[in-house]
């Protein structure tokens, strides 16, 4: 019998070839995760941030992206902009809940006090506010943005960050 009981999971560095995949796990994320929150047209012109793969891409590269994987195959990203700036955050559908998001926050604030970084900051979707603040984020303001035609509101949240050892 070859079945793993806790499957492995890992981080690694964004490589340009995960560009598709991580697109596809942004898209899910946002029509199945935010439909409490958000609209169908939010969701939508949301998502639409990745239509354009080459755009997407070089958005990834472009941070310090980390790419959460489950047995080898990614199933969440995340990306450090700056110092200080969590600019994504997506994990799959079928894998929330099983501590991927945790391990990827985990990670962007050792790296962003590594880089110095005081605190760290993100701009949560209402959705994904309540995984903030459980991880010790704070509400900070409130914001509307414009994705397309579509006005999404969402939460500035920061966090203090302790200093490196």
């Amino acid at each position: 019998m070859n079945a793993t009981a806790h499957p492995k999971t890992g981080l690694r560095p964004y490589l340009p070839s995960d560009a598709a995949l991580l697109a596809d796990i942004f898209r899910a994320s946002i029509e199945e995760l935010t439909g409490d929150d958000y609209t169908q047209e939010q969701q939508q012109a949301w998502a639409a941030a990745a239509d354009d793969l080459t755009e997407f891409a070089e958005r990834l590269a472009s941070r310090l992206s980390l790419v959460a994987t489950l047995e080898g195959s990614p199933v969440g990203f995340a990306a450090l902009e700056g110092a200080d700036k969590i600019d994504m955050l997506y994990v799959h559908p079928a894998v929330t809940g099983q501590g991927v998001g945790a391990m990827l926050i985990d990670a962007l604030e050792r790296l962003a006090a590594a880089r110095g970084a005081a605190k760290l900051v993100v701009q949560a979707s209402d959705s994904a506010s309540g995984f903030f603040q459980h991880r010790g984020f704070l509400a900070q303001t409130r914001n509307t943005v414009l994705r397309g035609d579509e006005w999404l509101a969402n939460t500035t949240m920061e966090k203090k960050l302790k200093e490196p050892a």
